[in-house]
């Protein structure tokens, strides 16, 4: 974006042009959304974030592998893929329910249940990307 123009006429009667940059507020609003994130998101949930950061670059890996190189054994993609979409599914389920901004919805479910669940839930999923694999 081009830096604006405005003029401004001094009391001696002379026009003056003066070449202001405009900031763009998104910068600014990355910034805040940034430091708000670090100062009041806990560590475990921030352990959480993590991991699902690093499903989701696994999972877009194997979808760009797939489509650039080879899909030979295609079940083995299959496998891989939905191994990491299911347990996308499950991590963010469990940060759902150990966040206590959600404490009145999940006010019976312990986070020792949830992880427990959430554990449960993986040795299921990944029973079944192994026997999907052949």
């Amino acid at each position: 974006m081009a830096p604006k123009l405005s003029t401004t006429q001094s009391s001696s009667g002379s026009n003056k042009t003066i070449q202001t940059t405009s900031q763009s507020p998104f910068p600014s609003a990355f910034s805040a959304l940034f430091n708000a994130y670090t100062q009041n998101t806990t560590s475990r949930l921030k352990f959480i974030d993590a991991f699902l950061v690093f499903l989701m670059a696994s999972g877009i890996l194997q979808f760009v592998y797939c489509i650039l190189v080879t899909n030979f054994p295609f079940n083995a993609f299959l496998a891989g893929f939905a191994s990491t979409v299911g347990q996308f599914v499950l991590t963010a389920s469990l940060r759902q329910q150990v966040n206590p901004e959600n404490k009145l919805e999940f006010k019976e479910v312990s986070h020792e249940r949830a992880f427990a669940d959430f554990v449960f839930g993986s040795i299921i999923l990944h029973f079944f990307v192994y026997n999907f694999l052949g």
